[in-house]
């Protein structure tokens, strides 16, 4: 809605409105309807093979329109594909978001849709039809409007338009260059007035190829009420006003699909896109008023919500636990770890991340289950009402996105943890939604860069590290015995440990210790696990571990040359970055260590025919490490391997070493041990 200072500048009028400048003079790179029949034709498009889809064009305008006594925004948008598989088909299915508040509402109109297909060398059109329009309730505050374009099969083009009138000027539309599939050329211009100041936040890897900005005059005709003042005016008349406008132009020729890659957080931190954000506004004669948000702000707003710090206080019901808690608990840490057992035993995280509790901390108690914020809310104000210290830390978990510290908007928060404050300046990050991870871990959806600890007293809320205090640990020692034929029989004793521990429990509890061994010999050819021992399950800040046998047979007469990779069934299964470039961070999450000891004891009458080479590597500046060890000894050869990486994240620069580690580390774990018959 518009506020009572825009009132008096604008009243209730009739605005028309023009801007001419060099930005929005250029011609529209497409129009719905005009299609190249060249473009029905596979030829043209030898480079996008691999694609399911292609975006020929993406076209997009925002501006502005008064009416009504409001200032409105008109985004119009005109978007072209070319389907070129049958999994390309999900991409004629269209979504628009449309936000909605109270009474105010985002309006969809002209909206068509066409579907060009290449029949007996004719095109042949479709138009979209309403019984293939629907509305769905997405949000409290989005619906969505659907759409499938009609008869869509592959070398099929589908075009829609259509246009988005909202009325908050906070919610100027966003756009993204960058899609999952091959963008041909997309484009947007936006047209503001000098009244609003937006900042604009582009990100990503690719390339600008047009980029504009001009200044224009747009021109608006404000009649108003004699009830109502312009200024110092009381009567009733019109005024004609020309505020400045800024035209700007951005554009993309080429762009790749935005591929997902191992160990990234969300795509969405890195595609190529344009955000804007209403940072104040400026009337003619008035000062600039703020009002984009500031983290102050929204620390105040979250610690006086009630489904958020009034959550906090309310934990009475508790009181009885917690008083024989802290009796019994003397040492802080430990009570930390006790009320952490209590609060993840009593109520179980039902899936749902969120930043606000979905009501009270009681009743999440009762119902046994709850969101992320009941389970971590109820935590915090458990942990205070036994004398500790203990506040909320609010974050972007890693599929939300990375946070912008520089963009004050609650939004960029779905999650809440806590922070402990212990003697002697310790502290502990603390979250009780995951049953088989110890006091202490974070979930590995919370490693995401930084938090914001929220404290009582005004002006000491402040960013924080979400720093894990764990690794991803796997440690294996594995005896081998080798046979004449070649067979091979062992004993393995795993131990898996910090984060890798967790999924490994997690993985357990899915399928039991029976599919567990089925599936991990599923993977090794030939493999048969008759015993196999699980220990440590319940105890969760120690290793899980696995001690099994297995036996693979060998050929059916004894051989002269035995070859054996006894690494290749326990290291890296595969490198996990293929690509020869990546553009964005490598994001482990964690630091990881992986340690392989290997004892072969080799048959009667055989003898290793050569020493593999020992190897020592290091990543630049200290980032990891790999070494590789064999002792031969009497009738046997003992191996030992064990990677390092010492950071959690790694840039894209460091992109080409980190893969070449994977691949010369493989390699050396991949080598063969020669056996060869004495005399």
């Amino acid at each position: 809605m518009i506020s009572p200072l825009l009132r008096r500048l604008l009243l209730v009028g009739i605005c028309t409105g023009a801007s001419v400048s060099l930005a929005q003079a250029q011609a529209d790179p497409i129009k719905f309807g005009k299609i190249d029949e060249a473009d029905l034709t596979p030829k043209n498009f030898a480079a996008d093979s691999a694609a399911a889809a292609v975006v020929l064009a993406d076209f997009g305008r925002s501006r502005f329109e008064y009416n009504d006594g409001d200032f409105r925004v008109v985004f119009e948008r005109v978007t072209r594909i070319k389907i070129l598989k049958k999994s390309g088909y999900d991409y004629a299915t269209v979504e628009v978001p449309l936000y909605h508040k109270a009474s105010n509402e985002e309006k969809i109109t002209s909206l068509k849709g066409m579907t060009y297909n290449l029949v007996n060398g004719q095109v042949v059109k479709e138009k979209l039809n309403s019984d293939a329009m629907f509305r769905e309730e997405t949000t409290p505050n989005i619906t969505t409007r659907k759409f499938t374009l009609p008869n869509v099969r592959v070398g099929s083009v589908i075009e829609y338009t259509y246009s988005v009138t909202s009325p908050f000027t906070f919610n100027f539309q966003d756009w993204t260059f960058q899609r999952d599939i091959p963008v041909r050329w997309s484009e947007y211009r936006a047209a503001i007035p000098e009244y609003f100041d937006y900042k604009m936040l582009m990100q990503g890897y690719e390339p600008l190829e047009v980029q504009e900005r001009n200044e224009g005059v747009t021109q608006y005709n404000i009649t108003w009420s004699s009830s109502m003042e312009y200024g110092r005016r009381s009567s009733g008349g019109s005024q004609v006003v020309t505020p400045r406008v800024t035209n700007h132009r951005w554009a993309m020729k080429n762009v790749p699909a935005m591929r997902a890659e191992p160990y990234m957080t969300t795509t969405a931190d890195y595609e190529a896109k344009i955000d804007f954000e209403l940072a104040g506004v400026k009337w003619p004669d008035e000062p600039y008023k703020a009002v984009a948000n500031s983290w102050e702000k929204i620390d105040r707003e979250l610690l006086n919500s009630d489904n958020f710090g009034g959550q906090l206080g309310r934990p009475a019901f508790l009181k009885e636990q917690l008083t024989a808690l802290q009796a019994q608990h003397t040492d802080p840490t430990a009570r930390v770890a006790a009320i952490h057992d209590l609060v993840r035993r009593s109520v179980k995280h039902n899936g749902s991340n969120s930043l606000y509790a979905s009501g009270s901390v009681r009743r999440a108690f009762d119902q046994k289950t709850g969101s992320a914020a009941d389970v971590n809310l109820l935590l915090i104000a458990a942990l205070r009402e036994a004398g500790l210290q203990a506040n909320p830390v609010v974050l972007s978990t890693r599929s939300h996105g990375r946070l912008e510290t520089n963009v004050p908007l609650v939004s960029r928060f779905n999650y809440v943890l806590a922070h402990v404050t212990l003697p002697e300046g310790k502290e502990m990050l603390v979250d009780a939604t995951e049953e088989l991870a110890p006091c202490g871990m974070l979930p590995p959806r919370c490693l995401n860069g930084v938090g914001r600890l929220l404290l009582p007293q005004d002006g000491a809320s402040h960013w924080i590290e979400l720093k894990p205090a764990d690794r991803l640990l796997s440690y294996q020692q594995i005896n081998l015995t080798v046979d004449d034929k070649g067979g091979v029989s062992g004993k393995v004793h795993q131990e898996h440990a910090g984060y890798l521990g967790l999924a490994q429990r997690e993985k357990l509890r899915k399928l039991g210790e029976k599919k567990y061994v089925e599936e991990m010999a599923a993977g090794h050819e030939g493999w048969n696990i008759p015993k196999f021992t699980f220990k440590e399950q319940a105890a969760l800040h120690r290793p899980l571990t696995l001690e099994f046998e297995f036996a693979s047979a060998g050929s059916e007469a004894p051989a002269g040359t035995i070859y054996l990779s006894p690494l290749r069934d326990f290291g890296t299964e595969k490198n996990p970055f293929l690509h020869e470039d990546r553009r964005f961070p490598v994001d482990f999450g964690a630091s990881m260590d992986e340690t392989l000891l290997v004892t072969v004891a080799l048959p009667a009458g055989y003898e290793l025919e050569e020493t593999p080479k020992p190897m020592a590597m290091e990543l630049p500046e200290g980032g990891g490490r790999f070494t590789y060890a064999v002792q031969p000894g009497a009738g046997s050869v003992q191996i030992m391997s064990r990677m390092s990486l010492a950071r959690p994240v790694y840039s894209a620069e460091e992109y080409a070493y980190l893969r070449e580690f994977f691949a010369r580390m493989m390699a050396k774990q991949g080598e063969r041990l020669v056996l060869k018959k004495k005399g």
